[in-house]
């Protein structure tokens, strides 16, 4: 039998793009993940706005929606933790192309 880790530690980059949200994360089976820090940065000379939001099955919440981020500021998009269950996803989506940047760090611990 092949060992199991127990804890996977990951980091997530992703240069946002407009229109239909992109899935930058999914929860993997026989995982629950913990996001520790999801943070974004708008490396425009004016402000855009973020969307994101946690998608389970058919169903999407909003976390946030049409937030603005300042020229040349970063937003801390989750002021606490964020746990998703197997196959949960994370959804990004913004109002322009390739300058709101986006890292996160994800704690991933085995159920078994």
């Amino acid at each position: 039998m092949a060992a199991v880790a127990v804890n996977n530690f990951k980091t997530i980059t992703h240069s946002i793009t407009t229109g239909t949200p992109t899935e930058i994360y999914t929860a993997p089976t026989g995982y629950t993940s913990v996001f520790l820090l999801l943070q974004v940065t708008n490396i425009d000379v004016t402000t855009k706005k973020i969307n994101i939001n946690h998608v389970r099955t058919s169903t999407s919440t909003e976390l946030l929606k049409e937030f603005p981020i300042v020229a040349g500021d970063s937003l801390d998009c989750l002021p606490g933790k964020l746990v998703l269950q197997t196959g949960d996803k994370i959804a990004v989506s913004g109002n322009a192309n390739r300058v709101l940047k986006l890292v996160a760090s994800v704690l991933e611990t085995s159920n078994f």
